[in-house]
């Protein structure tokens, strides 16, 4: 499969993603590990149903250690830190921290085997991440009300960790995505293990809330992580980074348009920003496919 195929399954994680908020939002009252515990059971479930009826699938999971380390650091881990960031620091600003990541990942992306980090690729980030911010912010710039806390550095450790997690995973693109699936499972349990510890049991109410459960495991935390496992070990990895910054603008418009935010100026100025950094970073790829 071509790479700049493989960059475009990588893109629909983004997609996905950007239906994360709404359909949190719609999900009720349900605590945040709880929330976790229930959707990747369902992300993993999808995933490992499938294993039984592909040769090879479930020889996939016989992996070392350290790509069973990766996976549950990158899946559990991440969570585990957002999760605690949010209890430590206003939500706006963690999530501002935390979003560092593509830039993260295409820095970091300079030192794999046969990547080299280009002019183009830094504008693209640095337009991504100015479009977030002024999404993130409504257009209001960004400041710690507080100063720094521990909460702003365990978001910042968010960023390392997703960023280190999906530049890692390339170094170990052997690897078939299938394993991916176990990764859920196991971060469904540890989710739950939190839950018992940390949190009071709140089912949901009504199908609705269930329903969007149900969605939130079968797409931002089920397929998402699939195509995003493929597309960052098989496309371009620079590329999905800058391209990355779409979440945030996407997740808006679509609380926009299902009636949980009103429409603003700042949503065209990153939409704007974002666009335009996507295509400046994928520039090289954008330019092989009209070549061919």
């Amino acid at each position: 499969m071509r790479s700049s195929t493989a960059t475009l399954i990588g893109f629909t994680a983004v997609l996905m993603w950007a239906l994360l908020a709404l359909m949190t939002a719609a999900s009720g009252n349900v605590p945040p590990f709880q929330l976790a515990a229930l959707t990747f059971l369902i992300g993993g479930t999808i995933g490992a149903v499938t294993w039984p009826f592909r040769k090879g699938a479930i020889g996939a999971l016989r992996q070392s250690w350290r790509v069973w380390l990766l996976g549950v650091a990158g899946l559990f881990g991440y969570h585990f830190v957002y999760f605690s960031a949010i209890r430590a620091a206003p939500p706006v600003e963690v999530s501002l921290i935390a979003y560092l990541w593509p830039l993260f990942l295409v820095v970091f992306s300079a030192f794999l085997p046969g990547e080299r980090i280009r002019v183009h690729h830094v504008a693209g980030v640095a337009l991504g991440l100015a479009g977030a911010v002024v999404i993130i912010t409504g257009g209001k710039g960004f400041s710690l009300s507080h100063g720094f806390t521990t909460g702003h550095a365990l978001a910042f450790l968010c960023s390392i960790i997703w960023s280190g997690y999906s530049v890692l995973s390339r170094r170990f693109g052997q690897v078939s995505t299938d394993v991916v699936a176990g990764f859920c499972l196991i971060t469904a349990l540890l989710s739950a293990v939190c839950h018992l510890v940390f949190e009071t049991t709140v089912w949901p109410t009504d199908a609705l809330q269930w329903g969007a459960i149900l969605g939130l495991g079968l797409f931002p935390v089920g397929a998402a992580f699939y195509t995003w496992d493929y597309g960052v070990k098989h496309g371009d990895i620079m590329v999905l980074g800058a391209a990355s910054y779409a979440s945030p603008v996407l997740s808006t418009l679509v609380l926009v348009i299902a009636g949980f935010a009103p429409f603003a100026w700042p949503v065209v100025v990153a939409c704007l920003l974002i666009t335009a950094g996507a295509v400046v970073a994928a520039k090289d790829m954008l330019l092989r496919r009209a070549t061919s």
